[in-house]
């Protein structure tokens, strides 16, 4: 593999926006899709976080396919939503966004962890980012079946073994966690405009 499970990434985070700044659809939902590996190196500690990450591209995507040029802006599908006041059902694209970028913080404070808390087991690096992100928005039922996902977390020494490739993998997930946060915090900002942003499970 050439450099780590984060270049691609990387890469791909440099076309997210267009020209003038506005959060482009495909790059978007590719620089999330990105992320799967890394996940997937997780083993079945993840498999809820991956199911609905998969979950929420996919919905993304075929509503981008249906018209590629309307829906071009990420944002265009929400205001599209919130006029015809569906933004805020379990099966919207508003909804799909939301929790796709909340999956995203999570996995941001988890790598944030593993760069700053060098003891850290991978159970507690995970524990300590779900609850800094996600485990709000959760009801009693996913947040028990994450806590209990969580502890099947692989050794932290073979998986940073793993995701790094021949690459420097502390420098690429340092990179990813001080870049990728910006498009995140612009997804939320965005919602919030609409009270859209503090929707729970």
């Amino acid at each position: 593999m050439e450099g780590t499970v984060f270049t691609p990434s990387l890469e791909g985070m440099q076309h997210i926006k267009s020209p003038q700044g506005e959060m482009l659809t495909k790059p978007f939902l590719e620089v999330c899709r990105l992320i799967l590996p890394v996940i997937d190196k997780f083993g079945p500690a993840m498999t809820l976080v991956k199911s609905d990450i998969g979950g929420n591209i996919s919905r993304l995507e075929k509503k981008y396919q249906s018209n590629t040029t309307k829906y071009n802006y990420l944002y265009n599908m929400v205001k599209e939503e919130v006029e015809c006041k569906t933004a805020k059902g379990s099966s919207s694209c508003t909804n799909g966004i939301l929790w796709l970028t909340r999956a995203m913080d999570f996995l941001v404070e988890l790598f944030r962890n593993l760069l700053a808390h060098p003891n850290w087991t991978m159970v507690e690096a995970c524990t300590d980012s779900y609850g800094k992100t996600l485990k709000k928005y959760h009801g009693w039922i996913a947040s028990s079946g994450f806590t209990v996902a969580m502890k099947l977390a692989p050794d932290r020494k073979k998986f940073m073994e793993v995701i790094a490739g021949n690459g420097d993998v502390n420098a690429d997930m340092e990179k990813f966690c001080s870049t990728f946060p910006s498009f995140l915090q612009e997804n939320h900002k965005f919602l919030a405009r609409f009270g859209l942003d503090d929707m729970k499970a």
